[in-house]
C-alpha cells in the first residue's frame, strides 16, 4: 500500500472499517436503545414502533454503506450521510413527540 491509502495496482481508496467510526458506534448503541424503548414503552399495534426502529436501523446501515461507498465514490458517500443524519434527525423528533405529548420535559 501507498502513502495515500491506495492499494497497489489499483486506483481504489482503502475503505470500510465502520465499525471502528465513533458514529457508527453511536448509532448502533442508539438502535439498540431504540428497540428497548420501544418495547418498554409502546404498546403494538403502534406504528411509531416500527418507525422508530426503523429510522434507527437507517442511521446505522446508511453509516456502513457511507463507508464502505467511500473508496469509490465520494458523492455516494455523501448522500449515504446525508441519508442516515436524516434518518436519526426522525427519530430525535419522534423522542420529543413521545416526551410533549407525555407532558415532560427533555433533558
Amino acid at each position: 500500500m501507498d502513502d495515500k491509502g491506495k492499494t497497489e495496482n489499483s486506483s481504489i481508496q482503502k475503505h470500510g472499517g465502520y465499525k471502528k467510526l465513533l458514529t457508527y458506534q453511536k448509532a448502533e448503541i442508539i438502535y439498540d436503545g431504540t428497540v428497548y424503548f420501544c418495547k418498554k414503552f409502546l404498546k403494538k399495534p403502534d406504528r411509531t414502533i416500527d418507525q422508530m426502529i426503523q429510522a434507527a436501523r437507517s442511521g446505522k446501515q446508511n453509516i456502513a454503506e457511507a463507508s464502505m461507498a467511500s473508496a469509490t465514490s465520494k458523492e455516494m458517500e455523501i448522500k449515504l450521510t446525508n441519508v442516515a443524519r436524516a434518518s436519526l434527525e426522525e427519530l430525535l423528533l419522534d423522542y420529543q413527540d413521545f416526551l410533549r405529548t407525555r407532558g415532560f420535559k427533555e433533558w
